[in-house]
């Protein structure tokens, strides 16, 4: 799978879309990094921790969980989520939702349905998606985060995102925000580097 180039990514979506060129311009450099230090249950299980939450609440929850297991920052493996006491995991502040989504990640790991991030390259975008979704708790909208913060994937629109929506509303300045299908026919033109654009209509999204 390609790997993103930041510069090659913002010359041509400034070539490709002038609206899109003054925001790239307004914004500045593009500061997209990729979570390569996480595998592919451990970046799910994070996402799961984060879900609904504010990033701080998430964090702390997220730390309590690994205290649980270990010192440090290191996640637990798989096999020591299952073998946890749903009360344990409940007691770092999971909600039981939350809790049994993990046990489910879990299991499904050890079975082999979440790919190692080796395993993970060698397949498609769409292939990734209709292999996670199953897993309680994985809807596309976080397979999509892990194809682009996970792995790097640089074609990704994620176009059910509200920071995306409402990026793409303040840029283009339309009246409501757009739908799955307008976003979809104007990131035809930033195509192969989706994953770039959304980054920059999430930056406008903070403005």
């Amino acid at each position: 799978m390609p790997k993103l180039d930041h510069h090659e990514a913002v010359e041509h979506l400034k070539a490709a879309d002038p609206k899109l060129a003054l925001l790239i311009e307004k914004v500045g450099e593009c500061r997209f990094e990729v979570r390569s230090n996480l595998n592919i249950y451990e970046s799910l299980l994070r996402s799961i921790t984060y879900q609904q939450l504010a990033g701080t609440a998430a964090a702390a929850i997220l730390k309590r969980v690994q205290a649980v297991f270990h010192d440090g920052d290191r996640y637990p493996t798989p096999e020591q989520i299952l073998s946890a006491p749903e009360e344990v995991l409940r007691s770092a502040g999971l909600s039981r939702n939350k809790m049994m989504a993990i046990k489910d990640l879990a299991q499904k790991t050890v079975d082999g349905l979440v790919p190692t991030r080796t395993e993970a390259r060698r397949l498609t975008d769409g292939e990734l998606i209709e292999r996670l979704t199953p897993i309680r708790g994985i809807g596309v909208w976080t397979v999509e985060m892990l194809l682009i913060f996970g792995l790097g994937r640089p074609d990704v629109l994620p176009v059910t995102d509200y920071g995306v929506r409402k990026g793409f509303q303040r840029t283009f300045k339309t009246r409501e925000l757009p739908t799955a299908k307008q976003l979809l026919r104007r990131g035809e033109k930033w195509r192969p580097y989706r994953s770039i654009a959304s980054w920059y209509l999430w930056r406008a999204a903070e403005m």
